[in-house]
C-alpha cells in the first residue's frame, strides 16, 4: 500500500511538471490541400472575338504544408504542384519537357523570436525566407490565393507586436542567379509570368513599413512601401527592339491608410493610397487610389452593402497617373471575371467601380453571394479615327455559392456575366477586334484540406 501511494504521488508530480513545461515542448503540424477547379471561359479576362469558341478546363493545386514550433522558433514549409488536367501525357518525359513541370516551393521560412515566447503580451521576431505576405484586406499586399499558384515573396521581416499594436518592416532583394559581378536583374524570366497586378514587372528590390492597431471589431493601419525596378533601354537588333538592362533602378513609392470596423450591424471600410516616383519603365508617376464601402447586417443570415473604388489613370505632361495596386488580390475586389488589374491589362486607363453586394450565410454550411458592378474608365479612352468612345466599360454580375460538407471538404461554384462596351475593347484598352458584348464565366471548385497531424 505504501509503495502504491508513493507511485501515485510520483505520477501526480510528473503530470504536474509535464503540464508546467508544455509550452516548451515542440509542436509539429502537417496539412494537405487538393483543390480542383473546372472553368468555362467565354470572355473571362477580356471579351472574346465573335468567332472564338469558349474554353473548358480543370486546374489542380496539390499542396503539402508542414509547420514546426518550439521555444523561440517557428518554421514553415509548403510544397505544391499546380497544373491543368491533361497538361502532361501519361508517359511524359520530364527531362525534356521542363516547361510543363508545375512543382514548386511555395513557402520555406523560419521565424526567430528575440523576446521570450512564454511572454504573450508582446513579441519581437525576425522572419526570413520564402513566405506569403497578407496585410489588411489584401488589396495591395495579398497572397492571391484565388490563383492556383498563389503569390509568395523571398523576403525578410522584423515584426514587433504588443497588445493591439503591431509594427512590421520588411525587405527583399532579387537576383536571377549567383552572379560573379554586378547586380543587374532581369525582371522577365522565362515564362513571362506577370509579377504583380496589371501585368507589371517583377521588382528588383522591395522595402515596406506597416503599422497597425486592432480595434474592437476591425483595424486601422498605415503602409509605406518602396519597390525598385532595373533600368533599361531599347537597342535595335535585326530591325527589332531588344531590351537591354542598365545599371541603377527606378524607384516607386506607395503610401496610405486603411480602416475597417463593425459598429453593431454596420461595417465600414475605407482606404486611401498615393503613388509617386518612377514606374518600371522610368516614367514619372503621380497616382492615387480611393476606396469606401459599407455592409449592413439585416439579420444573422442576410447582409447587403454598397461601395466605390476609384483609381487614377492615363497620363499628363509626360507623367503617368495610372495607379498600380502592387501585389494584391484583384479577384477579390474588381469583379470575378478579372478584367481589371490582372495579367490582362486595360491600358492603364484607371478605374471607377461602383457596386452593390448581397451576402446570405446560413449557419456554418451555406454561403451565397451576389455582386453587381458598374465599371467606368477614370481617364478618356483614346479615339480611333472618327470613333469617339465614352468612359463606360460595362457591367458585371457575379453569383457564387459555397457549401461546407465537413470542416475538411468544401464545394464552391459561381457564374459571372459581363456586358462589355466598345470603350472596353478599344485599341487603347483591351484592343479586341470584332468583340462579343455578352461574356460568361462559370466554375466549380472542390477544396479538400485535411490535417494529417495535430498539435
Amino acid at each position: 500500500m505504501y509503495c502504491k501511494k508513493r507511485f501515485l504521488k510520483g505520477a501526480i508530480i510528473i503530470l504536474f511538471a509535464a503540464g508546467v513545461y508544455t509550452p516548451l515542448k515542440a509542436q509539429f503540424t502537417l496539412d494537405a490541400q487538393l483543390r480542383t477547379r473546372t472553368e468555362l471561359r467565354d470572355g473571362q479576362g477580356a471579351p472574346l472575338p465573335k468567332t472564338a469558341s469558349p474554353a473548358v478546363f480543370t486546374s489542380q493545386r496539390s499542396r503539402l504544408s508542414a509547420g514546426y514550433a518550439t521555444y523561440r522558433l517557428k518554421f514553415g514549409l509548403a510544397v505544391q504542384d499546380v497544373r491543368v488536367w491533361g497538361q502532361d501525357v501519361s508517359t511524359i518525359n520530364k527531362s525534356t519537357t521542363q516547361d510543363n513541370n508545375g512543382l514548386m516551393l511555395h513557402e520555406a521560412w523560419a521565424e526567430v523570436f528575440i523576446t521570450d515566447t512564454l511572454v504573450k503580451t508582446r513579441s519581437l521576431s525576425i522572419k526570413v525566407g520564402r513566405q506569403e505576405l497578407n496585410y489588411d484586406d489584401g488589396r495591395l499586399i495579398g497572397n492571391l490565393d484565388w490563383l492556383q499558384q498563389a503569390r509568395r515573396h523571398d523576403a525578410a521581416l522584423i515584426k514587433y507586436e504588443s497588445g493591439a499594436w503591431m509594427l512590421h518592416a520588411g525587405g527583399a532583394f532579387n537576383q536571377n542567379k549567383e552572379n560573379a559581378s554586378g547586380t543587374i536583374y532581369n525582371a522577365t524570366p522565362a515564362g513571362t509570368y506577370a509579377a504583380n497586378t496589371n501585368g507589371g514587372a517583377m521588382y528588383k528590390g522591395l522595402q515596406f513599413v506597416y503599422g497597425g492597431r486592432k480595434l474592437k471589431k476591425g483595424n486601422v493601419s498605415v503602409l509605406l512601401l518602396a519597390d525598385q525596378f532595373s533600368r533599361y533601354h531599347h537597342d535595335t537588333v535585326e530591325s527589332k527592339p531588344v531590351k537591354t538592362w542598365d545599371k541603377g533602378v527606378y524607384t516607386r513609392i506607395t503610401g496610405g491608410l486603411f480602416f475597417t470596423n463593425t459598429f453593431k450591424s454596420l461595417t465600414l471600410t475605407g482606404a486611401a493610397y498615393y503613388q509617386a516616383g518612377k514606374t518600371a519603365d522610368g516614367v514619372n508617376l503621380n497616382a492615387a487610389l480611393l476606396s469606401a464601402s459599407l455592409q449592413y447586417a439585416f439579420t444573422n443570415v442576410v447582409s447587403a452593402g454598397l461601395g466605390a473604388d476609384y483609381t487614377t489613370g492615363g497620363s499628363s505632361n509626360g507623367t503617368s497617373n495610372a495607379f498600380d495596386p502592387l501585389y494584391g488580390t484583384p479577384h477579390k475586389f474588381w469583379g470575378h471575371m478579372d478584367y481589371f488589374y490582372t495579367a490582362s491589362g486595360f491600358g492603364n486607363r484607371g478605374l471607377q467601380d461602383y457596386y452593390l453586394r448581397l451576402k446570405v450565410k446560413q449557419g456554418t454550411k451555406w454561403t451565397l453571394g451576389a455582386d453587381l458592378h458598374q465599371f467606368l474608365s477614370t481617364s478618356d479612352v483614346p479615339a480611333n479615327g472618327a470613333v469617339i468612345y465614352g468612359r463606360n466599360f460595362g457591367q458585371e454580375l457575379d453569383l457564387n455559392a459555397s457549401f461546407a460538407l465537413t470542416k475538411v471538404i468544401g464545394f464552391e461554384g459561381g457564374y459571372s456575366f459581363f456586358n462589355s462596351t466598345d470603350a472596353l475593347v478599344a485599341p487603347g484598352v483591351k484592343n479586341v477586334a470584332n468583340a462579343q458584348t455578352a461574356n460568361h464565366w462559370a466554375y466549380l471548385m472542390i477544396n479538400i484540406k485535411p490535417s494529417l497531424l495535430f498539435k
